[in-house]
């Protein structure tokens, strides 16, 4: 399990090494080494309509289509890769909604005697 994300590289580094096109939008993200989930991440995904990559902002979580509750989101933070096809709440995203998230590490936070330390 993983509770903060780093992300330290420059997003317009991010669209040369992914072969994103000069002309999509480049999303407006400082470099950050404590992204915690429900916050937005640069996420690198497939536009069929323009038949091209795209990098956009997307909320880390996942909030299945069935869902009453917003809620639901955050036990959805961490996915294990075995059976994930299968379970209700990641299928439907895992066979048609795959993006690629480029992040520098995933890190805990874990107490200490004078606080938390990542």
């Amino acid at each position: 399990m993983c509770g903060r994300a780093r992300l330290s590289s420059d997003v317009g580094e991010i669209k040369l090494v992914f072969a994103i096109p000069p002309e999509r939008p480049t999303p407006n993200f400082p470099p950050s080494w404590n992204v915690a989930p429900t916050d937005s991440l640069p996420v690198v995904r497939y536009d069929a309509k323009a038949a091209q990559r795209s990098l956009d902002m997307l909320r880390w979580g996942l909030i299945p289509y069935w869902a009453k509750d917003m809620k639901v989101g955050f036990a959805n933070i961490n996915a294990k890769a075995e059976g994930i096809e299968s379970k209700p709440a990641f299928c439907e995203a895992f066979e048609r909604r795959r993006c690629l998230v480029p992040v520098d590490s995933l890190h805990e936070w874990k107490k200490t005697a004078t606080g938390k330390q990542p």
